[in-house]
């Protein structure tokens, strides 16, 4: 017994001395890649336009921030951003209880339902909003077509899941006994929640909030599609500026902008995160406690649950129905003619393209979260873990529209000539992806107990066989939902995109905006049927996530 404790602490010493070189080798590989495929770019962006004559004028700040235009810009970009936020927590906070909380018929098929927006592309979340409030559409008496209305909807349609996916298992792992002990003392359910509940999910809720205003903040293909040139946020004015006036150096300005704000928003999202939550992940503390039946007070989670179900289904069914529409009533035409119009070789590109994205991203991705999740011993190594993954999460922080314009002017030359290159597209949605995926598998690396490693080393067995016996079984599941996220997100991304398709092999959601650009119903009806298309196959992406994935799927965010 003595002999086994001694090799443990013998091979702890060995794995402790080693650790930090593994770590920097691991972590190596991740920075070179960010640094050619994100830093490089982007500053190549920002130079282009901050220093036109090789020398850097700041005035450019003035000169753009002051426009008239750019000024109603920056405040539909907030104002927009925080009313979409709120909306999405007022919303997400009661379905999270009523989903996690409560003993809900079909709670499954609602969690799947909830977080179906969050991956489908935002192309076709643009063209079902469209044909909802469009000439035709269910709602189109309510003459909000080219208004702001269909964009603030859009946003809450995609980040509520979000709050719920983000909120809900935390409140699934709160244990009850505490909100129980002050109610047979007399609290009411109100202070019972004011002053027990609340204070366990408020990093929870500050941490989605922040995210969501960052999701909203950036929004591109939505804004771009719904919005126009009326309401246009930063992310839609970038792409204005560079593609349709060539104002590299106001889009350089608004560039740096949106990073300087959305790295603020990071900040706050990442302090919130590291609290109770991950405190709970790290001792593994993430078991579900008991549902309960839904009683009177829970009346109104569930309504507000049933508005959010009819909010995703309302704009979903309206582009089904459509796509079987036309002049002479129903119809499969818009179907049989996605040969002609180029979808069905689109939609072949972009699952090729997203199986590489994913790929990439799940490689590097590992890199990452091993890194970030490594329990330094020493203030000054876990300050550098902190420090690489505030660096891994920067991509959040840029406009995709300037990285993909920065690819355009940076990888253009040898040694990385890859400006018709088949695999600029991949990198650039693996840029996309990363984010994604060390979030989802970074907090499973944190929680994991070494000592069953630690026993089998001790034992004999090789670390590859000590991992493959205690941590495999453990990391699979994340694994698998990690590149489901990562092949959903590439699958749909379309603003670098935008950017980078060679007109000859276009991804499906460009083949998508450019139909809904064409005049024509056999345009816009194949716009339709290629959306339904694109929503299924992220849809089964989805579900295949959920039935593999399970639980690692409730980590997303």
């Amino acid at each position: 017994m003595n002999g086994t404790r001694d090799g443990l602490r013998r091979g702890a010493r060995a794995r402790g001395a080693r650790a930090p070189f593994v770590m920097a080798a691991l972590a190596v590989v991740p920075l070179v890649f960010l640094a050619i495929f994100f830093a490089w770019p982007v500053a190549a962006m920002a130079v282009r336009g901050l220093a036109p004559g090789r020398h850097v004028d700041l005035g450019g700040f003035t000169d753009v921030l002051t426009r008239p235009r750019i000024l109603r810009v920056l405040w539909f970009t907030v104002w927009m951003a925080a009313l979409a936020t709120a909306c999405s927590v007022l919303l997400g906070v009661p379905v999270a209880h009523a989903l996690y909380r409560l003993r809900v018929p079909g709670a499954g098929v609602w969690r799947a339902l909830v977080v179906l927006p969050f991956v489908l592309p935002t192309v076709v979340v643009g063209v079902a909003f469209r044909s909802l409030f469009a000439d035709g559409g269910p709602l189109a008496w309510l003459g909000w077509d080219g208004s702001w209305q269909p964009v603030l909807l859009a946003m809450v349609f995609f980040n509520v899941s979000v709050v719920v996916r983000t909120v809900g298992p935390m409140w699934a792992s709160l244990d009850p006994r505490t909100a129980e002990s002050a109610a047979a003392l007399g609290a009411s359910p109100r202070e019972v929640f004011r002053t027990v509940t609340w204070p366990q999910l408020r990093p929870a809720v500050v941490s989605a909030a922040s995210v969501v205003f960052l999701f909203c903040s950036t929004a591109f293909g939505i804004v771009l599609m719904l919005g126009g040139l009326r309401y246009s946020t930063l992310e839609t004015e970038i792409y204005s500026l560079t593609v349709e006036f060539l104002d590299l150096r106001a889009a350089a300005v608004l560039s740096v902008t949106q990073f300087v704000l959305v790295a603020a928003l990071l900040v706050v999202s990442e302090r919130s995160r590291i609290g109770r939550h991950d405190e709970r992940v790290r001792r593994g503390v993430t078991q579900q406690t008991a549902l309960r039946r839904p009683g009177r007070g829970d009346v109104a989670a569930l309504t507000l649950t049933a508005a959010v179900g009819a909010l995703i289904l309302a704009p979903l069914v309206t582009l089904l129905v459509r796509s079987l529409r036309s002049d002479d009533g129903w119809t499969v035409q818009h179907y049989r003619g996605l040969g002609d119009l180029g979808v069905v070789g689109a939609l072949s590109q972009s699952w090729r393209i997203a199986i590489d994205a994913a790929l990439l991203a799940l490689v590097l991705g590992v890199c990452v979260c091993v890194v970030v999740s490594w329990r330094a011993a020493s203030p000054k190594g876990r300050s550098v873990v902190r420090l690489l993954d505030a660096a891994f999460m920067l991509p959040l922080g840029v406009s995709a529209v300037t990285v993909g314009f920065g690819f355009l002017i940076t990888l253009d030359r040898p040694p990385l000539d890859l400006r018709s290159s088949s695999a600029l597209i991949p990198i650039a949605q693996a840029m996309v992806a990363l984010p994604l995926v060390v979030r989802t598998l970074t907090p499973v690396l944190r929680s994991l107990d070494p000592r069953p490693r630690e026993a089998a080393a001790a034992l004999g067995a090789s670390p590859v066989r000590a991992w493959m016996t205690a941590d495999l079984p453990v990391l699979w599941r994340p694994f698998v939902a990690a590149a489901g996220f990562a092949l959903a997100v590439s699958l749909g991304e379309f603003g670098a995109t935008a950017f980078l398709a060679q007109p000859d092999s276009p991804t499906l959601p460009v083949v998508i905006y450019q139909l809904i650009g064409r005049p024509g119903d056999a345009n816009f009806g194949g716009a339709m049927a290629a959306s339904v298309v694109l929503a299924a196959v992220t849809g089964l992406v989805m579900v295949a996530v959920d039935k593999i994935g399970g639980v690692a799927a409730g980590r997303m965010g």
